[in-house]
C-alpha cells in the first residue's frame, strides 16, 4: 500500500473552521460477520497520543488488522511513528523493540502473512525507516545501501518479498528484498514512487509522479521498468492495487494552472492504462483497495461534504460515491487508506479527524460492501 500525506502537509490540508467528534468513535467494535447491506458501520479510534493520523492499513483476517501513521504530528522533535492492532476485540500499540527511539513517521504498512509484516518511513536519524513484524512486535531492519535522505512512501509484500518505492536524489527508488538480501533500482528520470503493489510472481505496478506528469512502472519477473501513462500534465498517482494481471486502479489528482486540484483515477485493462471519468466533485483521493472480483474502493475526503466518510466505489464500468452520515457539527475528516478483508465482505479505512484547533484523532471507519448485482453512479473509461 502506500503514500500517505507527508508529515507538515496534513494540517495545512484540513482547512476550515472544524470540531471534534461530538462522541469519540469506540475502540472496540462489534465482531464481523458478512454483511446483509452496504452501509458505514461505527467509526472506531486506535486512541492514539495527542495528534494521532493513521496512514495506511493491511488487513488479514477479520480479527487480524494492522494499521500506522504518527502521534504528535505537530512537534518535529516529539513525533513518534505509531504502529497499532486489532484483534477482533480491541486496538493495542505494537512495539519497535530493537529500536525504543522508534521512527517519526510510519507512512505504509502491508502484510505477506500472519507472520510477516512490514512498515515503511522515515526515521529521527534522517535514514528511511523500514521495520519487519513477526505478529507480535516489530524490529527495525538496516540496509546499508541506504542513505540519508533517501525517501520511502509505499511498501507491498508477498511471502518472502518485500517491495518498498520512494525517492534518492530526484529519482524514483525501488528497494526490494527477499532471502535477506536487498537491491535497489533507482530509476532513470525525475520522480518519486507513493504506492507499489507486486504479486507473489514478481509482476506489479509502482505509481508516483515526475513532478509534471503520471508516473507508472512495472514489474515482470522482478526487473523494474517505466510504463507508458497517458499524458496529463499536472496529475500525480498515490496508491495503486492490482485486482489480477488484467486488472489494476491508481489513484491521485490532477494540479490545475488555477490551482484547482481534480481527482484522477487510471484503470489498467491487461493492455493499457486508461483514464476513468468521474463524478463532478471537488474530492482529493488517497487510497485505493479491491475485491478481487472486479470491485475497487477508493478513500479520500470529500471538501463539499468534509464531516462524512468519503469513499468511490468502482467496477470497472460505473463509479458510485458512497458517504457516511451527517455530522452535526463541523469538522473535516481524511480516509488516507483503504484495505478489504476477504471473507469479511468489509472495507476497512483509516485516516484523522482534524478539530477547530488543528488537532488529530485518529480514526478507522469500516465500510460494509454490498454484491456486484446492485451497484449504481455512472462513469466511463477514456484513453
Amino acid at each position: 500500500m502506500t503514500r500517505r500525506l507527508p508529515r507538515r502537509a496534513l494540517a495545512l490540508c484540513a482547512g476550515g473552521l472544524l470540531l471534534p467528534f461530538l462522541h469519540a468513535p469506540a475502540a472496540h467494535a462489534d465482531p464481523v460477520r458478512p454483511p446483509a447491506a452496504e452501509a458505514w458501520q461505527a467509526p472506531a479510534t486506535a486512541r492514539l497520543s495527542s495528534d494521532g493520523s493513521l496512514s495506511d492499513v493491511a488487513g488479514i483476517s477479520a480479527g487480524n488488522v494492522w494499521a500506522v501513521g504518527q502521534q504528535s504530528v505537530w512537534d518535529v522533535w516529539q513525533s513518534r511513528g505509531a504502529i497499532t492492532h486489532w484483534n477482533g476485540r480491541t486496538w493495542t500499540e505494537v512495539p519497535i523493540r530493537n529500536d525504543p527511539t522508534g521512527a517519526g513517521l510510519l507512512r505504509s504498512v502491508a502484510a505477506a502473512s500472519a507472520t510477516e509484516l512490514w512498515a515503511v518511513g522515515e526515521g529521527h536519524d534522517g535514514l528511511p525507516y523500514l521495520a519487519r513484524g513477526d505478529g507480535s512486535a516489530f524490529d527495525r531492519v538496516t540496509v546499508d545501501t541506504l542513505h540519508v535522505g533517501d525517501w520511502l512512501g509505499g511498501v507491498a509484500a508477498v511471502p518472502d518479498r518485500v517491495v518498498a518505492v520512494g525517492r534518492r536524489a530526484r529519482q524514483p527508488l525501488i528497494v526490494t528484498g527477499s532471502g535477506g538480501k536487498w537491491t535497489l533500482t533507482a530509476a532513470e528520470g525525475r520522480g518519486t514512487l507513493y504506492g507499489v503493489a507486486v504479486t507473489a510472481k514478481g509482476d506489479g505496478w509502482a505509481v508516483g509522479d515526475t513532478g509534471g506528469k503520471p508516473l507508472i512502472m512495472r514489474s515482470s519477473g522482478g526487473q523494474w521498468k517505466s510504463f507508458p501513462a497517458p499524458d496529463i500534465p499536472g496529475g500525480y498517482l498515490r496508491d495503486v492495487h492490482l485486482n489480477g494481471s488484467r486488472r489494476a486502479l491508481a489513484v491521485g489528482g490532477v494540479y490545475r494552472d488555477s490551482g484547482q486540484v481534480v481527482p484522477l483515477v487510471l484503470s489498467w485493462n491487461g493492455k493499457k492504462w486508461s483514464r476513468v471519468d468521474l463524478p463532478d466533485q471537488d474530492v482529493r483521493l488517497y487510497g485505493v483497495t479491491g475485491d478481487r472480483k472486479n470491485r475497487f474502493w477508493i478513500s479520500g475526503v470529500d471538501l463539499a461534504r468534509p464531516g462524512e466518510a468519503f469513499l468511490l466505489r468502482y467496477d470497472g464500468r460505473k463509479v458510485k460515491t458512497l458517504h457516511g452520515a451527517p455530522s452535526p457539527s463541523p469538522r473535516t475528516i481524511r480516509l488516507q487508506s483503504a484495505a478489504y478483508l476477504p471473507g469479511t465482505g468489509t472495507v476497512w479505512t483509516v485516516g484523522h479527524v482534524v478539530d477547530g484547533n488543528g488537532r488529530y484523532t485518529d480514526v478507522i471507519e469500516r465500510f460494509a460492501t454490498k454484491s456486484p448485482a446492485d451497484q449504481g453512479g455512472s462513469a466511463r473509461s477514456r484513453s
